[in-house]
């Protein structure tokens, strides 16, 4: 039997997992159903579990080896290793929601008002419980110990940082050695296309909040008053200019203002207005060169005008830079697994973000994307990820299971054999 033919035999497991979790999406640090349903599911295998503190987090140590269950077998294994250091790899799934309502029509769709499954992390999610179902069965394959990291918060809450905070990165003793994550599209990209990219593949993201502090009046007489309006309208236009001057365009930034709101009536000149953007960066350079250039810009713009601007300049989520040599081992496994006609290179970035970068500034790893979009469907004209519309194929769970269960047990083969 096959890696891809055990887990097709899971898909119906899956799909079921999957629906359940879309159903009951949760948001941010805390999911307690999300946890429930993964622990579920984990249940009676072989794993060592250990549960966040500060998170709903799900860390989950699989010992390899031919012996016994639980630390037995793995310490039979480390004897036989003669004192080496005994090789860990982690797979890594994401599973909070967004807030977003949901608008597809599936007959799974989100009971939660307000909150929906747009990013796939339940896709991911039930594929990474797969895999723990694959290794499990096939734990006389594993080299060395494989850490499960389900996390929350991926979505603005960095979960990833607690995660490491609290410890998943040395689980399973030692400090894994290769780290996997595995993200689906709704778009993008044909029907179960997965993807890669060597060095930079996601951007750094930055957070900006702007209160610009005038002085309200009435509309018919803006002279007697401080218009933080016309400032913050400014200040949105200056803030794109600043990009394209100051910034080289091989070394793209971008910055988009998401939020841009003053005053409550139409003849009343508001006290203040409040502008809030994002920004994407592909260098470290650029990334310090923004966090000194954007408060300056708004500052000097708000003295021109003699109203004063709070400025905060919010670090997020640092570059998703992933190893060329563990970029090279999964494009050897989805290769074996797939064939070469399912995988793409892609030539630049993305500029989504990602708290996987944390764990890939860690250990060496790589981060693999995959399609999930409808088969048959336009994938140019999709629903990206994020939108109420944007909908993900149940079948590609078998074969993201797949392929996290196999980079573990090729991986960790070729840590043991060094």
């Amino acid at each position: 039997m096959t890696m891809t033919t055990d887990a097709k035999d899971l898909q119906e497991d899956l799909v079921r997992l999957r629906h359940d979790l879309h159903r009951q999406p949760e948001i941010g640090l805390h999911l307690p159903r999300t946890q429930e349903k993964v622990l579920q599911a984990l249940d009676g295998l072989p794993y060592e579990i250990t549960l966040g503190k500060e998170t709903t987090s799900v860390t989950a140590v699989l010992r390899g080896g031919n012996n016994g269950g639980g630390k037995n077998g793995g310490e039979t294994s480390a004897r036989a290793s003669q004192g080496r250091q005994r090789p860990a790899v982690l797979l890594r799934a994401d599973m909070d929601g967004l807030p977003v309502q949901e608008k597809t029509g599936v007959d799974f769709t989100s009971r939660t008002d307000g909150a929906m499954h747009a990013c796939g992390h339940d896709l991911h999610t039930s594929m990474l419980a797969g895999a723990a179902t694959l290794l499990a069965e096939k734990r006389h394959q594993l080299s060395g110990d494989v850490v499960l990291m389900f996390q929350p918060g991926e979505e603005g809450c960095d979960g990833a940082g607690y995660m490491i905070r609290e410890g998943v990165l040395d689980a399973a003793g030692p400090r894994v050695q290769a780290a996997y994550g595995m993200h689906v599209f709704s778009s993008l990209e044909p029907h179960g296309t997965f993807c890669t990219k060597p060095g930079v593949m996601l951007s750094a993201s930055d957070g900006l909040e702007v209160t610009v502090l005038g002085a309200g009046g009435h509309g018919s007489a803006p002279h007697s008053a401080k218009d933080p309006v016309t400032v913050a309208a400014e200040m949105v236009t200056a803030l794109q200019v600043m990009v394209t001057r100051q910034f080289n365009m091989f070394d793209p930034v971008v910055l988009s203002v998401g939020v841009l709101h003053a005053g409550t009536k139409r003849n009343v000149i508001p006290e203040s207005a409040r502008i809030e953007a994002t920004i994407r960066t592909f260098s470290e350079a650029s990334r310090l060169k923004m966090k000194d250039a954007v408060p300056r810009l708004l500052k000097g713009i708000a003295a021109a005008h003699g109203v004063e601007v709070a400025v905060d300049y919010l670090e997020e989520y640092p570059l998703t830079i992933t190893n060329e040599d563990e970029t090279h081992t999964a494009e050897k496994v989805i290769g074996t697994l797939f064939g070469e006609r399912r995988l793409a290179r892609w030539a630049t970035p993305l500029s989504g973000s990602e708290d996987f970068s944390r764990v890939l500034a860690e250990v060496p790893g790589t981060f693999v994307g995959l399609s999930a979009v409808a088969p048959g469907a336009d994938h140019a004209t999709s629903p990206f990820n994020h939108s109420p519309y944007a909908t993900f194929d149940d079948g590609v769970l078998a074969d993201g299971a797949a392929l996290y269960a196999e980079l573990a047990i090729s991986r960790l083969a070729a840590l043991s054999a060094t």
